[in-house]
């Protein structure tokens, strides 16, 4: 069956309001949430790093559900899931209804987000769903020009609290119309087929489970220096060029320039390089933060705005690739649960990014970008080491 982009345009704008009012939420509530709360702005961006390690711990059974079931029931229970963890978050009243508000927003990031998005396009279309995936990181590549806004705007209006529950309710309407619309699919067992040809047929399948294992290893380490990267600019971007000698006006328009970079990127990786493999458009996009970061390093402010959008491309890029390269690497086979345990230690670096490189910028200002180029380098390197084979034949839809 092939991708409708009906059912695309409906994953990709429920995506758009998930990450919108989860991923995206603290950078403009977090200082009204501290300040009513009586807590400092830290402990909120804690807890928001306490709901992406609970959502990395979740996402391999959400992931083997939706192999199981396909991806409808599970991102329609996240609509409710999220309803709950907003509601809750927008009548918090100390520490501990702040922390228990994030770990039920936790449990819906976990099953809610991109990875389960990925997931059930190919539970609905196979080998056939490179191309959906990257049409959905189009829409909800603006979950940030859309959540931004939106919610300052909200804030500003009827306050956070009001924010939080206006965002509850646009999942309980809007959200969970639009999951209840994704089709169905039948059952489907989802393990690997083993090899049927006789000669040499266990050696063989032995020499496939080490190379999938090298490969597994090899893009779990990929997606985690990548989140690192994307999560520590999201959180310290500003910063760090003012560190390396911009202007707080440059730093806030090279911010603005990050989301248009990753749209644009994402429109070329769904023309031109949708005819390469995903591998090497992932080689590439992995290049473009360190190359970014060069040019910064050596040319100071003027460079920023190259910077800037070296970053978005690569990182718009590389979105993509968290949902392609693990299905044409492994195949359609299982695709949804080993999705969920090649994120976990992503999660976990996204978690822990805002405050390491917040460390590191303390200590040693612009120069922190050392850190981040390295392991895009180390990215690079990796990818370079995993072969492009085909994957074994699994059993599809």
């Amino acid at each position: 069956m092939e991708p409708s982009s009906s059912v695309i345009a409906r994953l990709g704008v429920a995506q758009t309001l998930a990450w919108g009012s989860t991923y995206y939420l603290p950078a403009m509530l977090a200082t009204p949430m501290a300040q009513d709360l009586g807590v400092s702005t830290p402990t909120i961006f804690a807890a928001f790093s306490v709901a992406l390690v609970v959502s990395a711990l979740l996402g391999p059974a959400a992931g083997r559900m939706i192999d199981r079931t396909g991806g409808r029931s599970v991102l329609v229970a996240t609509s409710l899931v999220f309803t709950i963890g907003l509601a809750r978050l927008g009548v918090a009243q100390g520490v501990v209804g702040l922390f228990a508000a994030w770990v039920i927003l936790g449990i819906g990031m976990g099953a809610g987000l991109y990875e389960a998005a990925f997931a059930t396009l190919v539970a609905l279309y196979g080998n056939r769903s490179r191309g959906a995936i990257t049409g959905i990181t189009l829409i909800a590549g603006f979950a940030s020009t859309v959540g931004w806004p939106l919610s300052t705007s909200m804030e500003a209006h009827i306050g956070w609290r009001g924010a939080c529950l206006s965002w509850a309710a646009l999942h309980l309407t809007l959200g969970l119309a639009l999951n209840l619309s994704i089709p169905r699919v039948a059952a489907t067992a989802t393990a690997p087929s083993r090899p049927t040809s006789q000669t040499g047929s266990a050696l063989t399948h032995h020499a496939d489970e080490r190379s999938q294992r090298t490969a597994s290893y090899a893009l779990a380490f990929v997606f985690a220096a990548t989140w690192f990267i994307s999560t520590a600019m999201a959180a310290h971007l500003p910063r760090l060029l003012q560190a390396g000698g911009a202007s707080l006006a440059t730093a806030v328009m090279v911010g603005a320039l990050i989301g248009p970079a990753q749209v644009g990127a994402r429109i070329l990786e769904f023309g031109l390089l949708r005819k390469v493999h995903p591998l090497l458009s992932a080689r590439i996009a992995a290049a473009l933060h360190p190359l970014g970061a060069l040019a910064f390093g050596l040319v100071g402010a003027p460079a920023a705005a190259l910077f800037g959008v070296l970053h978005g491309a690569g990182n718009g890029i590389l979105t993509i690739a968290k949902g392609t390269l693990p299905l044409v690497i492994f195949g359609p086979g299982g695709y949804g649960h080993r999705q969920g345990v090649l994120m976990v230690p992503a999660r976990v670096a996204q978690a822990l990014a805002p405050w390491i490189f917040g460390m590191c910028l303390d200590q040693f200002g612009a120069k922190s970008l050392w850190l981040s180029s390295a392991l895009g380098m180390m990215a690079i390197l990796t990818l370079m080491a995993v072969r492009q084979s085909a994957p074994l034949k699994t059993s599809t839809t």
